[in-house]
This record gives structure tokens, C-alpha cells and sequence, in this order.
């Protein structure tokens, strides 16, 4: 089964080095984006081989000046039937209005929103462009919530600043938490010629101490420092990140680090957190302040910080749940 996997899955080998020719500015406005953009996001379907029809997802990323990657996923799409384990990549360009990719006897094709792969002239099998969204997007504040940014205004932030009816990145909450349940709401930046800590990076820090890693990971591995990492820490159990210029959700439980009374901490903090409804950390010790943490660690309460690491990045639908 696993050489049919190696057979039928569209993949791609490895980032495009040095085909990058044009820098390009973060894209905010789907309507700004270049030609490479109707293609990049996930694609699902089945494909017969060999007798045997297998789902299969595939996630298309852009980098920029018509070069992609595509990342394929026997048993579907991260949190929708892939097992974590097998994957493959392979290289694409755009090329007469559509992109093609080719790795062995396997190629394929992506045209209006349908990614045709074949083998020896045959057609496998159709995927077709799936726009996926968190079930908790939108989610309402319940009774005794604390609304942070309803969309109206930055007041309850330093730094506060409005793009029309979303939050920029680089502000703290005034207020200050100890154990709580967050609701957070984020979109990427398209950067494709950027990569790695350069391509959409923010951070969301619990009490200005504690960061789950925000950056544009679709595609990639999922490691402590992409997108739903505990930076530093510990990697995401799978990697969720959508697409940039997808609306995305953090659902964060906290529960802040304990000290004694001579100020000795006797417990770490821990977190659950949820990317785009999955949970990628389950109730997760986290035994530091992590890295760029502008709160050192303490008994004190502290506040929502959302990083401005040099990305065009925006926020919306903020919410808290104090525990007592």
C-alpha cells in the first residue's frame, strides 16, 4: 500500500531555493493578490489506482513569481483523514493559465479549481478546491465574557490601532489575566516569496509570557516555532494553518503558573489550545517564558499581547473567560 501511496499522491520535493526573483509586498486584500493566488489552498477527492480508491488531499502553496509546492496527504487533509504520518511534495508551475506538477510517472494538473492527476496518460482521479473553516469562527462571547475587540474599537488595547473593522498586530490588553479561556480570531498576510520566520509572523502570548507561535506554516512540517507551536516549547500535534488571507481561530484554556507565598513556583503553566477547532496541544506544561516574551515570569497577572514581528497581520473577535 505504501508504493501505491508513493505512486498516486501528487507532491512536491523541496522549497524552490533561488527561484525567489521578485520580492513582493504582504497582500491583506485577496482583490491585490497576484496571478499565483486563485491556485494556492487545499484540494480533496479520491483517485483510483490499481484497483483501490483512496482519499487523498492536497495542500498548493504559492512562492511566488508562478513556482508552487504541493504538499499530498493519503487519507485526506490535516484533521480530515490524514494519519500524520505518510506524506509527499513535488514542484509546480504555472503555465498557460493552469499549474502542473510532476514527480515520476504521476502528473497533474490544477485548473478552475479541480486538480486532475494522471499517470501514463490515464486520469486517476478529480480533487477539488475545498475552502475549510474553523467551526468556532465567529463564535460569540457567552455570558461574563470580557469583549476585547468586537470590531469597533481598539480602546480596550495599548497600542490599539483599527484597519477598518479589524485590530493590527503589535498591542497588549490593558487588562490583565490570570486563568482564563481565550477566543481569538487571526488572518495571515500572502507573502509568497518570503519563507520561514519572515512569512506572516505575529505571536499571541498568554499574560505577555507564553507565545503560541502565529506565522504562515500551511503546508509545512508543523514545528515549535510555525504556526500553533508553543515557541520554543513544544510543536503543534498537527499542523491546521489555512491559507493566508483565511480567517483562523485560536480557542486557548490557561491556567497561569503557581507560587508560593515566599514567590517560588511551585507549578508551571499549562495550556490546551485548539487551531481552527483541532486540538494541537492538550493541557501542555509549559515550564518557561518563552522567547521575546515582554512579560518576565511571575505571579502576576498579565496581559494578551499580540506581536508585531515586522508582518502586516489582523485580528478580530477577541473574547476572554476569567476562571475563578
Amino acid at each position: 500500500m505504501r508504493q501505491l501511496f508513493l505512486k498516486t499522491t501528487v507532491l512536491m520535493s523541496m522549497f524552490l531555493i533561488g527561484s525567489h526573483v521578485f520580492a513582493q509586498e504582504p497582500v491583506l486584500d485577496p482583490k491585490k493578490a497576484d496571478a499565483d493566488f486563485p491556485f494556492q489552498g487545499e484540494y480533496s477527492g479520491e483517485i483510483n489506482a490499481e484497483g483501490s480508491t483512496i482519499k487523498i488531499g492536497v495542500q498548493l502553496i504559492a512562492l511566488g513569481n508562478g513556482s508552487f509546492r504541493a504538499v499530498g496527504y493519503p487519507g485526506g487533509l490535516p484533521g480530515d483523514g490524514w494519519n500524520g504520518e505518510l506524506k509527499h511534495e513535488s514542484d509546480g508551475v504555472l503555465k498557460d493559465g493552469a499549474v502542473e506538477l510532476k514527480t515520476g510517472d504521476i502528473s497533474a494538473v490544477v485548473r478552475d479549481g479541480v486538480l486532475t492527476i494522471s499517470s501514463n496518460g490515464g486520469t486517476l482521479g478529480e480533487l477539488k478546491k475545498t475552502l475549510r473553516q474553523s467551526p468556532t469562527i465567529g463564535e460569540k462571547p457567552p455570558a461574563g465574557a470580557i469583549v476585547l475587540f468586537d470590531g469597533t474599537t481598539a480602546a480596550s488595547f495599548e497600542g490599539g490601532k483599527l484597519d477598518g473593522d479589524v485590530l493590527v498586530q503589535g498591542v497588549s490588553s490593558k487588562q490583565k489575566f490570570q486563568d482564563f479561556t481565550l477566543h481569538l480570531e487571526f488572518l495571515l498576510s500572502y507573502m509568497p516569496t518570503a519563507g520561514g520566520q519572515g512569512r506572516a509572523n505575529s505571536g499571541c502570548y498568554a499574560q505577555g509570557r507564553y507565545e503560541v507561535q502565529i506565522l504562515d506554516s500551511f503546508g509545512l512540517s508543523g514545528e515549535h516555532n510555525e504556526c500553533g507551536g508553543i515557541y520554543s516549547v513544544k510543536k503543534p500535534d498537527v499542523n491546521m494553518c489555512f491559507p493566508p488571507l483565511s480567517w483562523q481561530t485560536y480557542d486557548i484554556d490557561f491556567v497561569a503558573a503557581k507560587y508560593d507565598d515566599a514567590g517560588k513556583k511551585t507549578a508551571d503553566a499549562r495550556m490546551t489550545v485548539k487551531h481552527n477547532g483541532e486540538v494541537i496541544h492538550n493541557n501542555v506544561a509549559v515550564p518557561k517564558a518563552t522567547t521575546a516574551a515582554p512579560v518576565a515570569e511571575g505571579k502576576e497577572p498579565g496581559p494578551l499581547y499580540l506581536q508585531d514581528h515586522g508582518n502586516p497581520i489582523r485580528f478580530r473577535n477577541i473574547w476572554v473567560v476569567e476562571k475563578k
